[in-house]
């Protein structure tokens, strides 16, 4: 389903409004996100994906580039039973819109991305894609043109206006380092996994790139939380970071157990011809 170019909207619009932009990674030690070889790498543990499962519930949109969906196939739906119901009686989908940022149109409309789930989904493209994304994903996504270079800030605008106020960045490295570059980030969740990978041709967390964060001006950590056996650092990249800062010190604390009892439940809602059985290789967080 096809939709106008949404730059020519924005231009009216200084500044742009934009939601609350969460990103979301898993790495290695060393800062990988997965191997070089075909194989999934987790980079996290049960209470771990049951606290990313809480974030995806408390979003409004969760956005992967297209590299991510062809090389990782991700569900992107939140897991656990009680909170999608919960979404359901606040009068939400069970789980938030799908949103990916395609360059070229290389879309495969079997991915599970795509899957008849009753989730929005939204895909958006520079004008010389429009044509190839629209043909590739058909009636199972809307296809939103974004001018000729596909600037997230008009991306992140159009997601404004269409009333998400929270979204979710979850990858992968390209998509993380065009997000932090343009300084459209709010927050940064970001768990370190205890092992290294140890090679220059895996994809690393973010690429080169003029980050807005470097020596001369530090994120502020704004918590540090064992998890298991993985860590997770939070960091407030903007004034309007939702996290609470602690002047007189970090939280510490130590959590080894989900918060809610493990999902181990089958997706509710509609039938989406999906696994009965959670899948953590491809139902997680992607890069994790």
């Amino acid at each position: 389903m096809p939709e106008g170019d949404v730059t020519a909207r924005a231009r009216s619009a200084a500044p742009l409004k934009r939601p609350y932009v969460v990103l979301s990674c898993g790495m290695s030690i060393d800062g990988y996100l997965d191997t070089p070889g075909p194989q999934r790498l987790l980079l996290s543990n049960d209470a771990d994906f049951d606290r990313v499962d809480s974030e995806r519930a408390a979003s409004d949109a969760i956005l992967v580039g297209a590299r991510t969906i062809r090389h990782d196939d991700p569900r992107l739906l939140v897991r656990s039973a009680t909170r999608r119901a919960d979404r359901v009686a606040r009068g939400l989908s069970h789980s938030p819109t799908k949103v990916t940022v395609t360059r070229r149109g290389d879309l495969d409309a079997t991915a599970r991305f795509f899957a008849e789930d009753g989730v929005e989904k939204l895909v958006y493209c520079p004008s010389v894609a429009y044509g190839a994304a629209s043909a590739r994903v058909g009636s199972r996504a809307t296809v939103v043109e974004v001018g000729e270079a596909c600037e997230l800030r008009h991306v992140f605008a159009d997601l404004a206006a269409r009333g998400v106020g929270r979204l979710m960045v979850e990858g992968g490295g390209t998509v993380h380092t065009q997000v932090l570059a343009a300084d459209l980030a709010d927050e940064l969740q970001l768990v370190v996994a205890p092992f290294f990978v140890g090679s220059s041709h895996a994809t690393r967390f973010v690429g080169d790139a003029a980050f807005p964060f470097d020596c001369d001006r530090r994120a502020t950590l704004t918590e540090l939380r064992q998890i298991g056996d993985v860590a997770l650092l939070r960091y407030a990249l903007s004034a309007r970071c939702e996290v609470s800062l602690r002047p007189a010190g970090l939280a510490r604390t130590h959590d080894t157990e989900p918060d809610t009892e493990p999902d181990t439940e089958p997706d509710t809602g509609p039938d989406t011809g999906q696994d009965t059985e959670p899948d953590r290789e491809q139902d997680m967080e992607p890069g994790r």
